[in-house]
């Protein structure tokens, strides 16, 4: 069975985020195996410079690389990243599944990704153009891969 890691950053502090995270994760359980790997979100200076946030991208990146596995197409969810409709996304994932048995997204922290993390990943996708808190676009991603098992599976949900 496919193996579907997400590795993000921040944890999720609202329930009703918690619950739908369940939700989708139960719903996912009968396509794919889904390990979620929430990490630490370094502290944010209040006003910033641009070296303190490259500084926060790199620890937090670093942090993510420690938690990739290997063996894994890795693709991270970017605002550069190629963007898909929910049905080249399904063909993506039924696609990957024939030549990886593991599977993982990343998603960066409110700064985004490090360049060293973008660099170690297979492919960038980008949900939109629109900015969204990292905790709604984890949603937005289990989201997406249940439609997406459904799609390949010809079963109803997706319309």
């Amino acid at each position: 069975m496919l193996h579907i890691n997400i590795v993000c950053v921040g944890k999720i502090k609202e329930k009703f985020f918690r619950e739908a995270i369940l939700e989708y994760s139960k719903r996912l359980s009968r396509f794919c195996n889904l390990t979620i790997t929430e990490l630490p979100d370094e502290k944010i200076p209040e006003k910033a410079s641009t070296a303190q946030e490259e500084e926060v991208k790199e620890k937090e990146g670093l942090n993510i690389i420690n938690h990739l596995k290997k063996d894994s197409y890795i693709i991270a969810l970017d605002l550069k990243g190629k963007q898909m409709d929910s049905v080249d996304f399904s063909k993506k994932i039924d696609s990957l599944s024939f030549t990886n048995s593991n599977i993982t997204f990343i998603i960066g922290g409110s700064l985004g990704l490090s360049s060293r993390v973008l660099a170690n990943c297979n492919e960038l996708i980008c949900f939109s153009k629109m900015t969204f808190p990292h905790q709604l676009i984890r949603i937005f991603l289990l989201e997406q891969l249940y439609r997406g098992f459904k799609i390949s599976n010809n079963e109803a949900y997706h319309k």
